[in-house]
């Protein structure tokens, strides 16, 4: 469960970006076959990996966990 929702906040923030699977996949010096692994929710991406992610995609840590989001979610209901 904890790797769908990584993978889908990181593909819509990637998205949103407007990077292609391919181009951010070699922006963080990984293959797309893992990036899409990720993606899909098959693997979860390493604490490093994340914090990469971020950078690229110029948001907080706190942005892309899918966690926190949840907390912020059950804070305003």
């Amino acid at each position: 469960m904890e790797k769908d929702m990584w993978g889908r906040r990181i593909r819509a923030y990637r998205k949103l970006k407007g990077y292609t699977q391919e181009g951010f996949a070699k922006r963080l010096g990984i293959s797309v076959s893992v990036l899409g692994e990720i993606e899909r929710g098959n693997r979860l991406p390493t604490n490093q990996l994340v914090g990469q992610i971020a950078d690229a995609l110029n948001i907080t840590v706190e942005e892309l966990s899918p966690i926190l989001e949840e907390e912020r979610r059950g804070k305003n209901v």
